[in-house]
């Protein structure tokens, strides 16, 4: 079966927005720097349509002659999140969104404006620099022509993660019947959201709509129910005793009344310091409530989770596993992750959630692309 509709895929890590499209969709090109997940996304796809580099290395021979679809970008968040130094997208690593949009300029101006772009970011972007950042982006958009909107997804309606995240949709051929002019205030469209609308310049905002699409609001999974339960490396009851000695009063108390009731529960734990009476105290502080915290990439000790899993009135520790990582981002076990345990969750930490991806693809893009599509035939 040909496939529907075309993309490029920038910022392409392991191929985690590829997936989410599905098979309707066909990749005309994907580009990343990072060898290692280069190196997953050829093991998952063969890679043909790969570009291997640095984005600002690309050049007009590299960008296919077919007008896309869509054009997705998941740029890096480094400097704009919150646990961040926060240098916004004037820092060296968020700061590659200039040369994405570079490319995007030239394909407008050769004719080739792409039917759609999705970007995908961490939800500081709209707090970065003041919102500035968020409003140069959105106008950079709007001067291209785009009729652009935006929605804040947790990965949480879809698997058991905690992620937030914003993503913007910039419509090329018009402005879609998709759009409403005001919006319905909830997680989707937070304070945040609605303030740097307020906030971008009159001819930005004439561009602007607000999407209704949401997705169900229900867990469908718990943090337990993508476990392995029986992994072999459970640390020893004292390695375990140590981590739960850290916790402060109130997260032992939930804890000791879970394992009171004998519960099967898993919760997702970090390390973190915190300031008690004026001394810098670390503490264990974990979740019970079915999600994992949000992913990141393994820099260092405390940026791993750590499981605790509650069983028959006890509990084991041990640190979250690549797999399970991936099962959190919505990737199917027969997903090739890379071998060392490090790139696998980097891989997973940076990337953007498959199942979201999937239900924007259907919420959003297709119904988008195929009334543009009629409007064009009719």
């Amino acid at each position: 079966m040909s496939a529907t509709y075309t993309f490029m895929e920038f910022f392409a890590g392991g191929g985690m927005a590829r997936l989410g499209l599905g098979t309707n969709w066909r990749c005309l090109l994907a580009n990343d720097f990072d060898s290692q997940k280069c190196a997953a996304y050829r093991a998952n796809f063969g890679g043909e349509e790969l570009i291997e580099g640095p984005i600002e290395d690309l050049d007009a021979s590299d960008l296919p002659r077919d007008r896309a679809d869509l054009v997705w970008a998941s740029f890096p968040c480094q400097d704009l999140s919150l646990a961040g130094a926060r240098g916004g997208m004037a820092g060296a690593r968020s700061g590659a969104f200039f040369s994405f949009w570079s490319h995007v300029e030239r394909l407008v101006a050769d004719g080739r404006r792409p039917s759609m772009i999705a970007i995908e970011n961490v939800v500081g972007l709209l707090t970065s620099n003041g919102g500035r950042d968020f409003q140069t982006l959105i106008a950079m958009m709007a001067k291209a022509g785009f009729a652009v909107s935006a929605l804040v997804v947790d990965a949480k309606h879809f698997t058991p993660q905690s992620r937030p995240r914003i993503f913007i949709f910039g419509f090329g051929d018009g402005t879609p019947e998709i759009l409403h002019a005001t919006p319905d205030e909830s997680a989707f469209t937070p304070a945040a959201l609605l303030a740097g609308v307020a906030a971008l310049p009159a001819e930005a905002r004439e561009n602007w709509g607000w999407l209704a699409a949401r997705p169900q609001t229900r867990k469908n999974m718990t943090l337990a129910d993508i476990l392995d339960w029986s992994a072999a490396d459970w640390r020893p009851k004292a390695e375990t005793a140590r981590l739960v000695d850290m916790m402060s009063d109130k997260g032992r108390a939930r804890l000791d009344a879970l394992l009171r009731n004998k519960a099967r529960r898993a919760g997702a734990a970090f390390r973190r310091t915190r300031m008690e009476d004026g001394a810098p105290v670390q503490r264990l502080e974990a979740r019970f409530d079915g999600l994992a915290g949000c992913l990141r990439t393994p820099a260092g000790g405390s940026s791993r989770q750590i499981v605790l899993a509650v069983e028959n009135g006890a509990v084991r520790s041990r640190l979250l596993s690549p797999r399970e990582a991936a099962r959190l981002m919505g990737l199917p076990d027969d997903y090739h992750l890379p071998a060392s345990a490090t790139a696998a969750l980097k891989l997973c930490g940076d990337g953007v959630c498959v199942s979201v991806v999937r239900w924007i693809t259907e919420a959003i893009l297709e119904p988008a692309l195929a009334r543009a599509r009629n409007k064009k035939a009719a």
